[in-house]
């Protein structure tokens, strides 16, 4: 009998991760455009979105050690019960009341903590819903689905925003949420709970730090890598509060043309994905692409604000199908030139780098953007971003190299 993917484990989680996506797009659309609506700041914009990625820093440093050892199934479960009644309280909440900036800052920080347990348990749980040997399929449905619906559902908000409004899109998450909750309630899975092995302690935490840390000192082509991705991801998440300003203050623009404009990207990103899984890009060839990457995606930014509209729309879409492939590229290789040992430690800091700049980038940028106009300030953002690629990608090319291609000696 044929194997198939498409088991009832996996097309549950399927059906819930999607539509637990749909609300979330449309409801992180509604709100970005809220707070500017009702502040006219950017940097209360860029507040907002710099106290969302504190949970993403913390919290799975801390929790991990402790889901390993629970069943995940509930988390997951109960974590989108949550969420959907927060989101159903919130929109209640603005049918009947005005808008306050610094409940909703708390309001953005207890559902970002809330976000990052639940992607916690989802990323443990999802692999044990994998049939055998069809683990490499099951990651390609979970990477492509959330493009895909960024491209249908960006548009469909704008136009939801403008009719009914931002507290029925909230209300519609709500629902949304509670139905994946449902749907995932009916995973039937069997944990196995760890009850015996090391207790954590802070000892140990540090110590396993430390022996990291240790091994990236030793890896200039891995910082190299690490400092850029930080700083270029950290400036680009910076860039939101400022596009959706000019968006909504440039003569000629709407919230439905930006949805268009986020589309662009997406569809690049899907085209890039699906070319990227039939090409394969030599390995001698590896560093010179990935390096043309980062200045195209750069000078793309530079240019991104004083280009006509559908140009715009056109640097979006070649900047995302050249980013994805780039992107895959990059953790690819990282991945395997990473000792086993060490690599969940090494992806953590990773991630804990890119989430702090972020958060720092996202208030530089809003500040900026309170004395500069908004098209200087991603310009400037850019050309920061591309002398910091100048700084580390090329300057440290021979170890850089060392890590897209393994074996190869420096130049």
């Amino acid at each position: 009998m044929r194997q198939t993917l498409w088991t009832k484990n996996f097309t549950l989680v399927t059906l819930a991760t999607t539509l637990g996506a749909v609300g979330g797009i449309a409801g992180s659309f509604a709100l970005s455009f809220l707070v500017f609506d009702e502040t006219g700041s950017t940097l209360a914009s860029a507040l907002i979105l710099a106290i969302q990625l504190v949970p993403y820093f913390v919290i799975p440093l801390f929790a991990a050690p402790w889901m390993d050892r629970m069943p995940r199934k509930p988390f997951l479960v109960g974590g989108d019960v949550v969420n959907g009644v927060l989101y159903g309280a919130a929109g209640l909440y603005l049918m009947f009341w005005d808008f306050h900036y610094l409940g909703y800052l708390g309001f953005s920080l207890l559902l970002a903590s809330l976000e990052a347990f639940d992607q916690l348990a989802y990323n443990s749980i999802y692999p044990k819903l994998l049939p055998s040997g069809l683990e490499e399929k099951g990651y390609a449905v979970s990477a492509t689905l959330y493009p895909v619906l960024k491209v249908i559902m960006t548009p469909v908000a704008a136009m939801l925003l403008d009719t009914v409004g931002v507290a029925w899109i909230l209300l519609l998450q709500a629902g949304l949420s509670l139905l994946a909750a449902g749907v995932e309630s009916h995973i039937q899975l069997v944990e196995q709970v760890e009850k015996g092995g090391a207790r954590f302690s802070l000892a140990l935490w540090w110590g396993d730090i430390r022996e990291a840390a240790r091994y990236l000192q030793q890896e200039k082509g891995l910082r190299s890598i690490y400092s850029y991705m930080a700083v270029t991801n950290g400036v680009a998440s910076g860039y939101a509060p400022l596009l959706v300003v000019f968006f909504r203050t440039m003569p000629g623009m709407s919230a439905f043309l930006y949805g268009l404009f986020s589309v662009a990207e997406f569809v690049g990103r899907s085209l890039g994905g699906v070319v990227q899984y039939r090409v394969r890009i030599p390995d001698e060839k590896k560093y010179g692409f990935a390096f043309f990457v980062y200045q195209f995606y750069e000078v793309m930014d530079l240019c991104l604000l004083w280009l006509p509209y559908p140009l715009m729309l056109l640097n979006r879409a070649s900047a995302g199908f050249l980013g994805v492939n780039s992107a895959t590229m990059r953790q690819a290789a990282v991945q395997r030139y990473l000792p086993e040992g060490l690599r969940a430690r090494i992806n953590a800091f990773e991630s804990m780098c890119i989430m702090a700049a972020s958060s720092l980038c996202s208030l530089g940028m809003g500040a900026l953007g309170e004395v500069l106009d908004v098209r200087v300030c991603v310009t400037l953002g850019a050309a920061f971003t591309l002398v910091v690629c100048w700084l580390t990608i090329w300057k440290n090319r021979a170890q850089v190299r060392q890590v897209y291609q393994p074996g190869r000696d420096g130049e």
